[in-house]
């Protein structure tokens, strides 16, 4: 099904896949989406994660040390889906991993799986003919990153092969937490709606109530990692989906305080 943002602002988690279990991820995926995330990121467990900073870094590693594999996160993929049929799922990884799992391979199985979208996080869209094919023939929605550093003709083209949202990169460097929310979102946003109608959700840095409300100002979503990940790793397997919960509940406690 397409994807879509049910709330304004909308929201997309994002979890490291396997970090504590796969059977928690599943368990804070349902609880995230219960509590009123639009679009769950399955993230692919990598060796070498250059865009992560460390918190997500160390989600990978653990992830990998107990064996969670490209495969295991469609697996995944198919139980959450099954559980909760109407909720955005995208796979987030590396270009690497698709090409050993074999990207026509990735395509079928992720589909099949009930997989809505994929954003590959270096994959460049200007290299990204065949990858693109392979999306378009089984109906998958390909999200691409767009950077404050984008010249006009990338996001032009991010504009035109993205579907489902756009993925606006809030400054550049790597995922993280961080105290306000730079500016160059505001104008980054601003210049991908020259070429898109898509949705564009605001990431990396975005890690409080605070900041998700300043994003609902000129984005129609957020995209929230780190936090979240950082949450999972303070908590136990049994109360990680609780603490997620509550933290997503408490984005959404002044919009829902309004509409009273």
């Amino acid at each position: 099904m397409p994807i879509r943002f049910d709330h304004k602002p909308g929201l997309v988690v994002y979890l490291t896949a396997g970090d504590p279990s796969l059977n928690a991820t599943r368990e804070i995926a349902l609880a995230a989406i219960d509590a009123g995330a639009d679009v769950i990121e399955l993230g692919v467990p990598f060796s070498d994660p250059l865009a992560d900073g460390p918190i997500i870094q160390r989600a990978s590693e653990r992830a990998l040390a107990r064996g969670t594999r490209l495969k295991d996160v469609l697996a995944l993929a198919r139980k959450i889906r099954a559980a909760r049929p109407a909720a955005g799922l995208i796979i987030f990884t590396y270009l690497n991993p698709i090409l050993r799992y074999g990207l026509r391979k990735f395509a079928d199985d992720a589909k099949a799986a009930g997989v809505d979208g994929v954003l590959a996080t270096d994959m460049i869209v200007e290299e990204a003919a065949e990858y693109l094919a392979e999306m378009d023939r089984v109906g998958l929605a390909p999200v691409f990153l767009a950077a404050p550093t984008s010249p006009d003709a990338r996001l032009e083209a991010i504009a035109k092969y993205s579907k489902g949202f756009v993925y606006a990169i809030s400054r550049v460097g790597v995922t993280g937490t961080q105290q306000s929310v730079a500016a160059d979102a505001t104008a980054l946003v601003a210049r991908i709606r020259r070429w898109s109608k898509l949705p564009v959700a605001v990431g990396f840095g975005i890690s409080n109530a605070e900041h998700f409300a300043q994003v609902a100002e000129f984005a129609d979503a957020a995209a929230i990692g780190s936090a979240i990940v950082e949450l999972v790793e303070r908590s136990t397997p049994e109360t990680a989906p609780g603490a997620v919960a509550r933290f997503i509940k408490g984005l959404y406690l002044p919009y829902a305080a309004a509409a009273r």
